[in-house]
């Protein structure tokens, strides 16, 4: 039969428990909350260099409506030529900023320490529900990530 003693060690033991998962937890959602910001702000910067990309298409194309018109009207008189290399030149560089935001996109990135802070905590609690050993925490670890500004690459 438990001792009153027992019984207020226990429940002392699961409301330590229960406040160090609570810390945890909340230390885990700034995490997320500080890698996610910095991933806004990637995200920010590639979507700028895609916008620029699509409104140089849309000048390309307007030119080149206008450099088939002026081709069709003229027939072969030199004007042409130059709404031509002007169309050419937009068209050049839609490609250019294009091919920048699809590489910046790549480089983009989800909040991985965040993730694996989250297994390990699943893979501690399911193993002390298990029955097996009790992992020994000693203090808890708040991890901080410095405000970086987004790579430039």
């Amino acid at each position: 039969m438990a001792t009153p003693s027992t019984d207020t060690s226990l429940k002392a033991l699961v409301q330590a428990a229960v406040a160090d998962l609570q810390r945890l937890i909340k230390a885990q959602v700034e995490l997320a909350k500080l890698e996610l910001q910095q991933t806004g702000k990637a995200a920010g910067k590639t979507s700028g260099l895609l916008v620029g990309a699509l409104t140089m298409a849309g000048l390309g194309g307007l030119f080149l409506l206008v450099t088939i018109a002026y081709v069709l009207v003229a027939l072969g008189l030199p004007v042409w030529a130059g709404f031509g290399i002007v169309t050419l030149a937009l068209f050049l560089v839609a490609a250019v900023l294009g091919l920048m935001g699809k590489k910046a996109a790549n480089g983009i990135k989800g909040p991985e320490q965040t993730v694996i802070e989250i297994e390990r905590t699943k893979a501690a609690v399911k193993e002390a529900l298990s029955g097996g050993s009790t992992p020994q925490i000693d203090e808890v670890e708040i991890i901080e990530i410095e405000a970086r500004p987004a790579s430039d690459s």
